[in-house]
């Protein structure tokens, strides 16, 4: 049997998968408890994405064309100095 990754929800009594699976009787599962998205986690994913979009937002201060700001090879070799 390949490895595949099932979600899923406890209940209360049982672990029930999201979509059905038919796994066979003893079959060996790993199961991964998630925890619960918190205020403070969400601030930190809010301030992760901010952050993000401002160190790669619109106005790249290094395009990947060097020749876009005048920049010359330094190398034959194709190595650019920026």
């Amino acid at each position: 049997m390949k490895t595949i990754s099932l979600s899923g929800y406890f209940d209360g009594e049982s672990i029930r998968l999201d979509e059905p699976y038919n796994l066979p009787p003893n079959t060996k599962v790993i199961i991964t408890v998630i925890p619960e998205e918190t205020s403070e986690r969400e601030s930190w994913l809010n301030w992760s994405i901010q952050a993000l979009n401002n160190a790669y937002g619109e106005e790249d201060e290094y395009p990947l064309d060097p020749n876009s700001r005048g920049e010359r090879p330094f190398a034959p070799t194709g190595i650019w100095v920026i």
